[in-house]
């Protein structure tokens, strides 16, 4: 029988394995290097956090987490960024209100500013994580040494190779480097099938996982009390929770340009940034200690205990951490949004099983999670894998994905917590 071929939907050609295999090299060499960098850049803030929170305070006699200590923590930290943003060269990077997890690359001379100011970012409690300065960072090295020890490969390899290497080492596992890139690729035209093009990124994103992996072995389970088999009220438990918890970020989302503006007629970072210290100290002095620091052992401190604060105070705390990522991320401190945005949903969702007990915390934190950083970050698949591996439950990956339905219904068309060079809202 011959069949009629005419109404066939086009195939892709696939890419040929010998096209394929010099890539493996550059990408398993890109995805190391990029996780050293991460856990140099991390262990050395942690280390400094150490002597500022503690060790500085003890000595002086004062209360490491007192108002005090947290007005002139705060305060001094947007002193000492702002310094680096204005006489750095390159003012370390661009705006970080106009950033998200994909970069262009950045001159080498740019780097050096870049990281000291993120270090002291993640060292002196404003409320960012690593991810979008490390990521500037690994793309610029990336492509810059790339370009010339391997002038033959194309130069748009290098930034996603960076880029994936970089999500990998951050999540401990190639899966969310993979998810990412995927959803990156399908608004670009890209020659081959998906996997001939997410072949190169997947071997950075894989070794830059298991580099951290064997270094460091992360853990992102908060272990929640386990689930049993779903039930109805799970379900509609997490379509609420998801739903609401999207609104509260899409509140920040909308609020973003307008607060960046008032901290951009400013003028000048040493401005800025000390003004966007003082207040992030007296968010820290009302959401508590917690509610500093990039969130993600803070977060394992709420899901240990998560019957240690009342609906009111969880709240509380979701509130003043998302009100400190707003101005964290508008007066210009050097971090990303993913992981302040966990602990906001996480708190978000034990408030909700604190107000009402038979909703489990398994389904309160993920279904938060979820619907949180799908308003802050539009990435869905991020969104997704992010909130399931917080709760090691067979049962919570389906709940999350019917909760991501009307969720991703009230963020989609919005405006996004990034902006253009023109400081208004990306869509």
């Amino acid at each position: 029988m011959v069949q009629d071929t005419a109404h066939q939907a086009p195939t892709t050609p696939a890419v040929p394995a010998r096209a394929l295999l010099p890539l493996i090299l550059p990408a398993l060499v890109v995805g190391i290097g990029a996780s050293l960098l991460l856990l140099l850049v991390t262990g050395l803030a942690e280390r400094l956090q150490e002597v500022l929170w503690g060790d500085l305070p003890d000595a002086l006699g004062i209360g490491p987490y007192s108002v005090a200590w947290m007005l002139i923590m705060l305060t001094a930290t947007g002193v000492m960024v702002g310094l680096v943003v204005w006489k750095a060269p390159g003012h370390a990077g661009p705006d970080p209100a106009t950033l998200g997890l994909t970069a262009a690359p950045i001159a080498p001379v740019v780097v050096p500013g870049l990281l000291v100011a993120a270090m002291l970012m993640l060292a002196g409690g404003p409320s960012l994580g690593p991810e979008n300065p490390v990521i500037m960072v690994n793309v610029a090295l990336a492509f810059w040494l790339g370009r010339r020890l391997l002038p033959r490969l194309p130069g748009p390899l290098w930034p996603v190779l960076a880029e994936a290497a970089t999500i990998g080492a951050l999540f401990g596992t190639p899966v969310a480097a993979a998810l990412v890139i995927s959803e990156a690729l399908a608004g670009r035209p890209a020659k081959g099938a998906l996997w001939d093009n997410v072949f190169a990124p997947l071997a950075a994103g894989t070794a830059g996982a298991m580099t951290t992996n064997l270094l460091t072995h992360p853990v992102f389970d908060l272990h929640l009390p386990p689930m049993g088999g779903p039930r109805w009220s799970d379900t509609l438990a997490a379509l609420v929770i998801a739903s609401l918890a999207a609104l509260l970020g899409l509140a920040a989302v909308e609020a973003f340009p307008y607060v960046h503006r008032a901290f951009s007629r400013l003028g000048h970072p040493m401005a800025a940034l000390p003004l966007g210290g003082l207040v992030l100290g007296l968010l820290g002095a009302l959401g508590g200690r917690l509610t500093l620091f990039k969130g993600l052992s803070e977060v394992g401190e709420l899901a240990g205990n998560p019957d240690g604060w009342t609906a009111g105070q969880f709240m509380t705390m979701a509130v003043v951490k998302l009100a400190a990522l707003l101005v964290a991320a508008s007066c210009g401190f050097r971090g990303g949004r993913i992981f302040p945005s966990v602990f906001i949903g996480a708190a978000f969702g034990l408030g909700a099983h604190a107000l009402v007990p038979s909703v489990p915390e398994a389904v309160g934190v993920a279904a938060g999670v979820l619907g949180m950083l799908l308003a802050i970050t539009r990435q869905g698949w991020v969104s997704l894998f992010t909130a399931a591996v917080l709760v090691a439950s067979p049962t919570i990956l389906a709940l999350l994905c019917v909760a991501s339905l009307p969720a991703w219904l009230l963020v989609t068309g919005r405006p996004q917590m990034q902006l253009k060079e023109d400081g208004t809202a990306l869509r």
